[in-house]
């Protein structure tokens, strides 16, 4: 039988240095974890950094960082401009910049075909909405209407998934139309401008209609809520794996801010929380209207999420967003939401 040649060569090395060699690999391995680092979308308010969601809570409460300074770990936040969200977490998670993320189901999917192991630790609830708008004295009335015209469309980011489905469902395809990659700044403009005949965004919507540059012809609370797009607690998967007490930790301060989040003696203030993002109030509470409340902040991993994810790693193949299959199985991780609620005593908070 033949030996390696790094076998080999191992054999030749003096006992010594071979000894010194598993020692200081021993020794890198025992090193004690001084540092978390979390990901998270981050906004400039009167030149300090805000950040979304139910992250600004886990920030503003100390329960996360004291439990971890218990264990003489450090907690550090690491803002991403919205702009550049996904490829900014993916270079992050890909460099070992970063142990934890809030972010987005595609750009997730696709850093993960590309061999860097994440697992999604807890849902972000329903998920947001998703608009087509037209400028305010077009005709067309549905997205078939837009056959062969011009739509803005900020590829590669979470949404382009919601996209793909509300084209499907029309047998319709990327090729029936002229698509402009535009990030949803720049896809406003030229909505306002005349330049696009169409612009599939978030919930600025609201706010072109309110500017009477546009108008809402379509949006995801009228379609199965899989269409939505999704962002979520992912961890890396070589993190979780070596330290699971800690991502409990990370894990349990989400639910805790999720819970005071869902509640709706809360709800007035959480909205003014997010309004520091610069979106209005009125955008804000017209996102949610009509929906549950407590539901948009469910952390649950259940058959509606995986659905989602199933049709994200099936959709980003056929798109050549990715060459690689990869198995939902090995993206969800249900272990540390399934325990957080016991801990917290939140089991059967969210149906």
């Amino acid at each position: 039988m033949k030996l390696s040649r790094l076998f080999r060569s191992r054999l030749l090395m003096p006992a010594s240095l071979v000894l010194g060699l598993l020692g200081s690999q021993l020794s890198l391995a025992a090193e004690p974890l001084k540092t978390v680092r979390i990901a998270t979308v981050a906004f400039s308010n009167a030149g300090k950094t805000t950040f979304n969601g139910p992250t600004y809570l886990m920030d503003k409460d100390p329960w996360l960082k004291e439990q971890l300074a218990k264990r003489g770990v450090e907690l550090q936040w690491v803002p991403a401009a919205t702009a550049s969200v996904g490829t900014f977490v993916n270079e992050e998670f890909a460099n070992k910049r970063i142990d934890f993320a809030f972010y987005g189901d595609l750009p997730s999917i696709i850093l993960n075909a590309s061999g860097v192991s994440t697992q999604l630790l807890a849902a972000g609830g329903l998920g947001n909405n998703v608009y087509l708008v037209v400028p305010p004295d077009s005709t067309a009335k549905s997205i078939d209407d837009l056959k062969g015209k011009r739509i803005a469309l900020h590829r590669g980011r979470p949404w382009e998934l919601s996209f793909a489905k509300l084209l499907a469902s029309r047998n319709l395809g990327f090729d029936d139309f002229r698509i402009f990659n535009l990030n949803p700044q720049a896809g406003g403009a030229a909505l306002s401008a005349g330049r696009v005949d169409g612009f599939f965004t978030l919930s600025d919507a609201y706010l072109l209609e309110d500017k009477k540059v546009g108008k809402i012809i379509w949006s995801s609370k009228e379609a199965p809520p899989d269409w939505k797009m999704r962002a979520e607690l992912f961890g890396a998967s070589d993190f979780v794996a070596q330290h699971p007490e800690v991502t409990q930790l990370v894990v349990n301060a989400y639910l805790k801010a999720l819970k005071w989040a869902s509640e709706d003696q809360h709800k007035a203030e959480y909205i003014e929380l997010l309004s520091k993002s610069g979106q209005p109030q009125s955008v804000l509470l017209r996102e949610v209207e009509g929906e549950s409340w407590k539901d948009h902040f469910s952390p649950l991993i259940n058959a509606p999420l995986r659905q989602h994810y199933e049709d994200g790693i099936a959709y980003s193949l056929k798109a050549k967003l990715i060459r690689k299959n990869i198995k939902v199985d090995d993206l969800l991780n249900t272990r540390f939401v399934e325990q957080g609620l016991k801990d917290l005593t939140l089991e059967g908070e969210w149906k």
